[in-house]
């Protein structure tokens, strides 16, 4: 397209424009295919052009589009919100809709200093998050974020909520302690409390398995318990991130239930309408609300689109799909059968540091030394240059550079729709295997790069 009026990521770059989808597909309108790896950003979990979905988004369409919240509730709304309470943990069982994950992040936040606030404790109104984190980019979620390069233009407008070191076990903060190393963290959140004082925190907040910011962090075995204990003895809220994570992506309905540890409130997007629509959620207990009820019984967040009934009604047959499909069971076949590839690539290119992930959310990291684990710097944009060598062989896949500290670290999150077959995921990793090639015949060319034998 010669000339645009629309803002897109990059300005000055020339975008490919979307034709149709189908399945795991997409198609421009220069006739070329690809594999949607990373289900777009992590979210078209059912691929494209879904018969039910669309049937669905019809007939609520010939009823009602919209209402405003403060003068109707819906059908689709009501169904939506006891089918996801239902579906979670312990009593997470009120839900409050809005648009984005960023939204969900934000009226988690303003929920849990609220709740402390009903509860006549108004200092605690601090968030401790980690660092290697991605919460959202409104202002209030990227106060959350540990995400150097994402906070890097607004820090003086950000609280500074990222306190604590990320569990990533590749490059662990405790390196050589485990099987203890939870224990660990779960030490350096208690030393940090007791520094800033737990009259002063209202919550915790955490992404089950690190996605954006460190591609497909997955934590150690007992990390999640060994936190949540520290913030029941400290009264300090539990904030689960299933932005990313949750509806399925894990091969759980939610990923907190790896680890079978109960969130006081939980934040969900992307997958809750498998982007046929803008939608998003924040799940609350039954105290946090039981709280509020007997004070102001008022949640004080809002936007014009909340519990929007087409939106409802889209949510509502992506959840019917799920079921009926058996959806979740195929996320941890193909999960497995993902991991086992990606392992291979790994023994066949030096380049690649590390594989890691839950069932179809997966990520790769590349290092400049296997050995030593010595990444690239940021200004060689290895990350990118790996995105544009799938790109070019028919692949999409999403970014997850910069997760340390800011100066260094790539990675990619390798993320297809969940109803992808055994097929499809040999015919990913294929594409995959071209743009490492590729990648790595670049780098080496350019002189960024000497392979080693990593037998």
């Amino acid at each position: 397209m010669n000339k645009t009026h629309l803002i897109k990521p990059l300005l000055g770059m020339d975008y490919a424009v979307i034709s149709h989808g189908k399945g795991i597909y997409l198609f421009d309108e220069d006739g070329n295919t690809f594999i949607d790896g990373s289900s777009g950003a992590i979210t078209a979990n059912l691929g494209h052009e879904v018969a039910e979905i669309s049937e669905a988004m019809l007939k609520q369409a010939t009823q009602v589009s919209f209402v405003y919240r403060s003068q109707f509730t819906s059908r689709p709304a009501e169904e939506l919100a006891e089918r996801l309470c239902h579906s979670a943990p312990g009593d997470l069982n009120w839900v409050f809709f809005v648009n984005s994950g960023s939204e969900a992040m934000e009226t988690a936040l303003k929920i849990a200093v609220q709740y402390w606030q009903e509860e006549g404790r108004p200092t605690k109104k601090r968030i401790i998050s980690r660092w290697m984190s991605y919460h959202g980019i409104t202002m209030g979620a990227l106060s959350m974020s540990g995400h150097v390069i994402r906070r890097s233009r607004f820090t003086s407008m950000l609280e500074h909520y990222p306190a604590l070191s990320p569990p990533y076990c590749y490059r662990c903060a405790f390196e050589g302690k485990c099987p203890q190393c939870s224990e660990l963290y779960a030490l350096e959140f208690e030393q940090t409390i007791q520094r800033l004082g737990a009259d002063t925190i209202a919550a915790f907040v955490c992404e089950p398995v690190i996605g954006a910011a460190g591609g497909a962090v997955v934590p150690p075995d007992h990390y999640f318990k060994a936190m949540k204990k520290v913030c029941d003895r400290y009264e300090i809220l539990f904030i689960a991130d299933e932005v990313m994570t949750g509806l399925g992506r894990t091969g759980k309905m939610y990923a907190m239930e790896h680890w079978g540890v109960q969130p006081d409130i939980l934040a969900l997007g992307k997958g809750m309408s498998a982007g046929f629509t803008p939608m998003a959620g924040t799940l609350v207990s039954d105290r946090i609300i039981e709280t509020i009820n007997n004070g102001s019984k008022i949640v004080l967040s809002g936007h014009t689109f909340s519990a929007n009934p087409l939106s409802s009604a889209v949510c509502l047959a992506v959840f019917d799909y799920v079921e009926k499909h058996d959806v979740i069971t195929n996320v941890d076949n193909q999960g497995q059968l993902l991991m086992k590839g990606l392992e291979h690539l790994k023994s066949r290119f030096p380049i690649i540091g590390d594989v890691r992930g839950k069932g179809l959310l997966t990520g790769i990291e590349l290092v400049k030394d296997t050995i030593t684990k010595e990444p690239f710097l940021l200004e060689h944009q290895i990350t990118n240059r790996l995105i544009r060598h799938c790109y070019e062989a028919g692949l999409l896949v999403y970014t997850a550079a910069g997760g340390l500290n800011g100066v260094a670290g790539d990675a990619i999150l390798v993320a297809p729709p969940l109803i992808i077959n055994e097929k499809e995921v040999e015919l990913l990793l294929d594409k995959l295997h071209k743009g490492f090639a590729s990648l790595t015949t670049e780098l080496m060319e350019q002189g960024l790069y000497e392979a080693r034998s990593i037998s």
